[in-house]
């Protein structure tokens, strides 16, 4: 849906991929794996860009560490985005009130539209 709305708006797309925070140092009993997630992270925005470029898209990406729905709304809002596509992975109600949703916060925190992709 983003390579579309980019498609429609003759513009380019960013991808933001947030990492979890590292644990504080008194919490912290095994080495964190920042190396391997970046890899990964890496991948994945890899994929992305290549997917962007087979459609005519220009891709950004940005990694970061942190919690993800305010990092989301943060680097969002720093560059006045026209709007956040985020997708939904469907947790039910019980589970999202545990757990916690990125999109959920994105939704009810960000000045700038947000689309949930379901």
């Amino acid at each position: 849906m983003a390579i579309y709305l980019a498609r429609q708006g003759n513009t380019k797309l960013t991808g933001i991929l947030v990492l979890p925070p590292k644990p504080k140092k008194e919490y912290q009993k095994l080495p964190y794996p920042e190396k391997p997630m970046l890899e990964a992270a890496d991948k994945i925005m890899e994929e992305s860009r290549l997917l962007c470029a087979q459609n005519g898209i220009l891709f950004e990406k940005k990694i970061s560490f942190g919690l993800a729905g305010p990092a989301i709304v943060k680097f969002a809002k720093s560059l006045n985005y026209d709007i956040i596509v985020i997708g939904s992975r469907g947790m039910s109600g019980l589970k999202e009130l545990f757990l916690g949703s990125v999109s959920h916060y994105i939704v009810h925190k960000s000045p700038i539209p947000v689309m949930i992709i379901k």
